[in-house]
């Protein structure tokens, strides 16, 4: 096994990180799921050689993409996860006491199961609240009977079994499987990597075709390539940055508590935008 692991976003430009071991391998019809131990970031899960997450740096991603969504509604009590095989956005969607089921929908058993073995404090699989579904995605939502309050989509890049994450008419299938006040969070690739302006283009057009309020907001994930991190909201009914929101989370200390990247300043903070990260989705 090399002595490190690298990930190319451009040409011969990318990440390094330093390894101890193999811990897990497993090539499935999906992917190839894969755990290491570093020398400096815990245990890390790659999918087909892209970093998934760190135990290190994984609640950026997780509490960013779960809480903007979850602060956003006021009563949010059933939740849509598609993807999120490692647990993490669960765990944090399952702070919040007004939920009373999630449903986990992850194509691949193997992201759960390496997730388990290696990365256990990750996920919190034994709340019986929670879930999980061993299914694709798309063809979940194409027959949602009972609305969802939020659907959250944890999916990877957009190649393989995660391409059709980033289609238009996925989501108009979230659209429908949303309720009459339904709130959606996405993850939306690095602003940096030129390569995924397209399907940054691409979601956010159809964001804002389908609903009545779409934003992009950013984190800041030092694994991920290039380190900033672009994620999409949209709403039926709700502004992220309205005074409702700030009251629901100053009245929930005891979530706030408990996180290590989201706080008020940092929701409000991250609709933030550059210049030449709007720029990209004009």
């Amino acid at each position: 096994m090399p002595l490190q692991y690298n990930e190319y976003y451009n040409e011969k430009t990318g990440l390094t990180i330093g390894l101890k071991k193999l811990l897990y391998s497993k090539q499935t019809d999906y992917q190839l799921v894969e755990v290491y131990e570093t020398d400096t970031w815990g245990n890390l899960m790659t999918i087909d050689g892209m970093v998934m997450l760190s135990e290190r740096d994984e609640f950026v991603y997780h509490e960013m993409l779960s809480h903007v969504a979850m602060f956003t509604h006021p009563e949010p009590k059933r939740v849509l996860i598609i993807g999120g095989g490692d647990g993490g956005t669960a765990r944090e969607v399952l702070k919040h006491p007004s939920v009373e089921w999630v449903d986990m929908v992850e194509i691949d058993e193997a992201v759960v199961e390496a997730s388990q073995l290696h990365m256990p404090d990750v996920g919190d699989f034994e709340n019986k609240k929670l879930n999980v579904l061993f299914e694709d995605g798309i063809n979940f939502v194409k027959n949602v009977q009972n609305p969802y309050d939020v659907i959250i989509i944890d999916g990877s890049d957009p190649v393989g079994p995660a391409e059709g994450l980033f289609e238009k008419d996925f989501y108009q299938l979230c659209f429908d499987a949303l309720g009459d006040d339904g709130v959606l969070t996405t993850q939306t690739e690095s602003p940096w990597v030129e390569s995924y302006h397209p399907s940054m283009k691409k979601v956010f057009g159809a964001l804002e075709d389908i609903f009545e309020i779409s934003k992009m907001y950013l984190s800041f994930i030092p694994l991920y390539p290039a380190g900033m991190w672009s994620m999409g909201f949209a709403s039926k009914k709700y502004d992220p940055l309205s005074s409702d929101v700030n009251e629901r989370i100053d009245a929930h200390k005891d979530i706030l508590n408990t996180l290590k990247y989201y706080n008020k300043d940092i929701h409000t903070g991250s609709f933030a935008l550059p210049n030449f990260v709007s720029e990209i989705i004009r």
